[in-house]
């Protein structure tokens, strides 16, 4: 198999992730895909022109990080997408998707727009759904976030490990003491350690 990916995505970390958690980073080989929604890669197999994208012997290639990670879990029967809470998990990575969707636009507005076009507004605007959802993990999910590991775990690492990684002046730390906890527990994992960004 093949990943398209650039290591600062936090798409394709939860991706990275995910391999080094269910043994199967030795599987796929790793193909650097610079891109931005401006110059797409022709050489990725997504349509969609995004990353992470994942080729594979036996079907069509894979995208969407949630895909990949599925279909990976899948084929290593990790059970990270357990079926007692797995409406749990997916609303968890779904959460944290979110998190990472807003932030991106937060990056792409100010390195891809012109300066004279760029609109604090909508970065505001995009913060304050980080923001919306860091509160809900904070009040509402630290149970099952503290609990056995799933992909809603790793896919809120990744998410708070990208705002760390792109907007630490944001210090989305402030007033979520127990979130914020849990991140720096979950953090020291060798898989969140091996897919660092440098």
């Amino acid at each position: 198999m093949e990943l398209f990916f650039a290591a600062a995505s936090p798409f394709v970390r939860k991706v990275m992730v995910v391999l080094h958690e269910t043994d199967q980073t030795g599987d796929v080989t790793l193909v650097q895909s610079v891109q931005t929604p401006l110059t797409p890669n022709p050489a990725n197999l997504n349509p969609l022109a995004k990353i992470p994208c994942l080729t594979r012997p036996d079907g069509p290639a894979l995208y969407d990080s949630r895909v990949i990670c599925r279909y990976l879990d899948h084929r290593a029967g990790a059970g990270l997408y357990p079926e007692r809470r797995l409406w749990e998990t997916l609303t968890l990575e779904a959460t944290a998707d979110g998190i990472m969707d807003a932030a991106v636009l937060m990056v792409y507005e100010g390195r891809i727009r012109p300066e004279g076009k760029q609109f604090p507004d909508f970065v505001e605007a995009q913060w304050g759904k980080v923001a919306a959802a860091l509160d809900a993990l904070e009040d509402r999910w630290i149970s099952h976030l503290s609990g056995p590991l799933d992909m809603g775990n790793i896919a809120v690492a990744c998410a708070l490990a990208y705002l760390d990684f792109r907007h630490p002046g944001r210090d989305w730390r402030m007033g979520r003491s127990a979130l914020a906890a849990w991140e720096a527990t979950f953090a020291a994992r060798p898989s969140m350690i091996a897919s660092r960004p440098s």
